[in-house]
């Protein structure tokens, strides 16, 4: 049996970052759950503002903390996708009338991109490889 010391992992895997990320996603899973149930039964605007700004708050909180390891991040196949989600979220106030559809995108995508395998959520679309 191997000794493994915390400082000889990688710092993703550490206790104390690795609990912010879930704590993070956890917040953020949550607020935009019920930004976008309020959406989808018709809640009014401003009972579901405070979701929202949770919602975009952990959301740049999650971005933050993978930038932190490099801007390689965006050009991965899990920051592509982001990007594609945020590009989905800034059409919903120019499209209204097809949000659901929009929002529903962007949870599938996300959906998608957190259980991809780490090959591919770390696939670089510009190199071709998986860094």
């Amino acid at each position: 049996m191997t000794d493994t010391l915390i400082s000889d992992l990688p710092e993703e895997k550490r206790a104390p970052g690795r609990a912010l990320r879930v704590t993070m996603r956890t917040l953020h899973i949550i607020s935009f759950s019920v930004f976008f149930g309020g959406l989808w039964f018709g809640v009014q605007q401003a009972e579901l503002m405070p979701w929202l700004y949770a919602s975009v708050f952990t959301g740049a909180a999650l971005m933050a903390l993978e930038l932190r390891k490099g801007l390689d991040w965006f050009l991965q196949l899990a920051g592509g996708v982001t990007l594609i989600k945020l590009a989905l979220l800034c059409l919903v106030p120019v499209f209204p009338d097809y949000n659901r559809f929009l929002l529903l995108l962007a949870v599938g995508l996300s959906s998608v991109g957190s259980h991809m395998p780490a090959r591919l959520r770390h696939f670089n679309y510009i190199k071709g490889s998986s860094i």
